[in-house]
């Protein structure tokens, strides 16, 4: 649980929170592993809940696509294909699939998931939500 807003956390690997926080803050980071905050509004991004490290939006290099504030709002971060590109593809193109977004915008062309991703994982399951939601505005 996020020690601020008591939100479960997502399970991120240490070389994720060490690539991602700002070069100056890497050797606060630490070998053990982290927890995203789930939490739209939290200012909180990373946190170890056994101890009181914690990293903030402004200590990340890039804006977490689901905090209050993102900007811009990477689906994709590897390839910098934003929430809104997507939404356009859908809308404007008529993609329906993530094969289809991955012709259009570029998407998941540059996988490097576990240091460009705030989760460390792969962007799919996002790309399909935002798909998703494209479909469900159309």
């Amino acid at each position: 649980m996020c020690p601020v807003c008591k939100k479960a956390g997502i399970p991120v690997k240490n070389t994720t929170v060490r690539h991602l926080v700002h070069n100056k803050l890497a050797d606060q980071v630490g070998n053990k592993d982290y927890y995203l905050c789930s939490s739209e509004a939290c200012d909180i991004v990373y946190f170890q809940p056994e101890s009181d490290v914690r990293f903030l939006q402004h200590q990340v290099k890039v804006p977490v696509w689901f905090k209050k504030g993102a900007d811009p709002k990477y689906i994709c971060y590897c390839s910098k294909v934003t929430e809104e590109a997507i939404m356009d593809a859908v809308i404007d193109y008529n993609a329906k699939t993530i094969k289809d977004i991955i012709k259009l915008t570029g998407a998941m062309q540059n996988c490097k998931c576990e240091v460009e991703n705030p989760t460390g994982k792969c962007c799919a399951p996002v790309v399909q939500q935002t798909i998703k939601k494209a479909l469900e505005a159309k």
